[in-house]
């Protein structure tokens, strides 16, 4: 869809949204606990900003995903700080993960 035509319908849509919820897109929009606003639409044009839009999977700056395949051929993971006090303490925690089938 051209640039002019998505902010043709964005504004469709936006007075559509307004009569439902008898409220501004503005006020509808909200905060998360760290500050950041979320908006009840975005658009590809809300990327524009952004300056990656037209990366890739396993690209720099890595929005997509660290592997080439997304997350498709590797599930999410969620990263932790897990150490200890010394090196040695925490290399023989994450190795025993590790060989108990630890995977992120």
């Amino acid at each position: 869809m051209k640039k002019e035509d998505l902010e043709q319908q964005a504004k469709v849509w936006q007075k559509s949204f307004e009569k439902q919820m008898k409220a501004t897109l503005e006020a509808c929009q909200w905060q998360m606990q760290e500050g950041i606003t979320i908006k009840p639409l975005y658009t590809p044009s809300d990327l524009d900003e952004r300056g990656f839009q037209h990366s890739f999977p396993g690209q720099h700056p890595f929005v997509r995903g660290v592997q080439p395949s997304g997350y498709v051929g590797r599930p999410w993971t969620i990263r932790q700080y897990a150490g200890f006090s010394t090196a040695e303490e925490s290399n023989a925690f994450y190795r025993a993960n590790l060989e108990a089938g630890q995977q992120g």
